[in-house]
Formats: C-alpha cells, sequence, structure tokens
C-alpha cells in the first residue's frame, strides 16, 4: 500500500517563502527568547525596529526548509530550542548592538549564532561586531580623517598669503617713507 502523504498547507508554503526572503535580506541572527514574555518581545521588536531591523518568531523546522540550499543552511546545523530571527538589510552592528543592550538587560535573550554577509558567525563573535562603531560613526570618523589635513593645509596656506600680504605692505611702506 502506497504511503500517503499531505499536501502541505498554503499558509506554511506561505511562510516558508516569507522566510527564504528573510534569509536572504543580508544579516540574519538567529537568538533564543525563552523567557520573554509579549512585553519582553515587543520591546525587543521595538528597539530593533529603531536599529532598521526586524523580529520574528519562527518554527525551527520551517526555518530548515525555507534555508536547505542556501549559505543560510549552516545556521540550522544543530537548531533546538525557540528560535526568533533577527534580519536587517541595513546595518547589521546596529542590529548586533541592539541585541546586546537586551542581554546586558532585564529580558533574557540569548545568540545563538548568525549570518552576516554571507559569513557564520557564532554568539561570540556577535557581541564583537557590536562592540564596533556603527556606520554612520565610521563614515564620520573617515570623513574627519580625509578632512584634518586639508584644514591644515588651508590654515597654512592662509597663514602664508597673511605673511605675503604683511610683507608687502612694509616694502610698500619703506618705499612710501
Amino acid at each position: 500500500m502506497p504511503k500517503f502523504e499531505r499536501e502541505p498547507r498554503a499558509d506554511k508554503v506561505a511562510e516558508v517563502a516569507e522566510l527564504k526572503s528573510i534569509l536572504e535580506s543580508g544579516t540574519v541572527i538567529l537568538t533564543d527568547y525563552q523567557g520573554l514574555n509579549v512585553k519582553g518581545i515587543t520591546s525587543v521588536r521595538k528597539a530593533l525596529r529603531e536599529a532598521g531591523s526586524g523580529y520574528r518568531v519562527v518554527k525551527n523546522s520551517l526555518l530548515e526548509l525555507a534555508a536547505s540550499g542556501s549559505p543560510a543552511e549552516k545556521l540550522t546545523d544543530g537548531l533546538v530550542g525557540p528560535t526568533a530571527l533577527v534580519y536587517t538589510r541595513e546595518d547589521p552592528i546596529a542590529a548586533a548592538k541592539a541585541l546586546q543592550e537586551f542581554a546586558r538587560g532585564p529580558h533574557p535573550i540569548h545568540v545563538k549564532a548568525g549570518l552576516v554577509e554571507g559569513h557564520l558567525m557564532s554568539a561570540a563573535e556577535i557581541a564583537d561586531l557590536a562592540k564596533i562603531p556603527g556606520k554612520q560613526q565610521l563614515y564620520g570618523m573617515l570623513v574627519g580623517g580625509l578632512q584634518s589635513p586639508i584644514t591644515g593645509l588651508v590654515g597654512t596656506l592662509q597663514q602664508m598669503i597673511g605673511q605675503l600680504v604683511f610683507t608687502l605692505q612694509a616694502v610698500a611702506d619703506q618705499k612710501a617713507a
């Protein structure tokens, strides 16, 4: 007698498709949200939204289906316990910083692993990522570093022009006398 297989439910198929698009977002961090109540999850979502990220509770089996055949498949190896995804297309550092704030705070959120722009990262590496200045701060540091020598050059040139003007004025005063 042939084995009867059920047709996958439409809502599960849609969720797997949505998870596939999330996994392709660039940065995905898996967290364990065990111990968080609804209020805690809401505050995590709000903080991550402000950091340009999203937070979604997922079923491990659906995540494994969505990740199969993609670079995110490495993330699902040995996946156990409740899992939620932090995902962003923007700044992975901002997402990691927001997660670290919750890890230090009263909400017991734990990072399992992450995939940042195709690179598999452990929980310790995600914590190290949170210590790096954000993109905007790095851009500011770069512009400041580029601007500093130019500002010094402009100051030096203005000083030389000022000295030339004073010398010409002194010569003109000496000839007039």
